[in-house]
């Protein structure tokens, strides 16, 4: 499969084995379901009438007083009491499989190769933190949309001046995950970020 780069007139030849396969959409939303979940980080926490410090002591004898019976003033049913179902630390991490990831990464690959919403530029690289300059680079290019950019390493000077703009996500190529691969509707990636991608996918 070849795709032609928008910042000269070189085509790129890409794998079929990782551009030029089936959309496999229930797989593709497992892994994303999986990603979502290992995100989250499970540290809520409440404490029941047993945690909450104090009400040892009965707050007043059991009958002749005319009201309802206590036996501690940390009940749930009291102001600063304990919560009945109290919400703990959970972990909600889902363990992804090596093969699965790769096979979910590559359908996800080809289908926005197919939509034609995987661009592929020479390099992308600015020299001062300034977001005019990469909004008038990205301007350029006429891309329709929000924007993913990929690089092969982490471009510091990049990643400060895209951080202001809203439909401008940014990635060095190790760090790409399916959530923001399909949230965007350009992936716009250098060629030895796709060149990478394509190494670690074709294994």
């Amino acid at each position: 499969m070849q795709v032609n780069m928008l910042d000269s007139t070189k085509m790129v030849e890409l794998t079929d084995t990782v551009f030029q396969q089936p959309f496999n959409e229930g797989l593709v939303h497992q892994l994303v379901v999986k990603y979502q979940a290992n995100a989250r980080a499970g540290t809520r926490a409440q404490k029941t009438r047993s945690e909450v410090r104090g009400g040892g002591k009965k707050p007043w004898r059991q009958k002749g007083t005319g009201r309802a019976r206590a036996g501690t003033i940390r009940s749930p049913l009291w102001r600063k009491g304990g919560v009945i179902f109290a919400a703990k630390p959970q972990d909600h991490s889902q363990k992804i499989n090596k093969k699965m990831y790769r096979a979910a990464m590559r359908s996800i690959m080809s289908e926005l190769a197919r939509q034609k919403r995987l661009q592929v530029i020479e390099a992308f690289k600015i020299e001062a933190i300034k977001t005019k300059t990469i909004k008038a680079e990205l301007d350029k290019l006429k891309l329709e949309g929000s924007v993913l950019l990929l690089t092969h390493e982490f471009e510091e000077n990049v990643y400060l001046s895209s951080r202001n703009l809203v439909n401008v996500g940014y990635l060095p190529a190790t760090d790409i995950n399916p959530v923001d691969l399909i949230k965007y509707d350009n992936v716009l990636a250098t060629y030895p970020a796709l060149k990478h991608i394509e190494e670690q996918l074709a294994k």
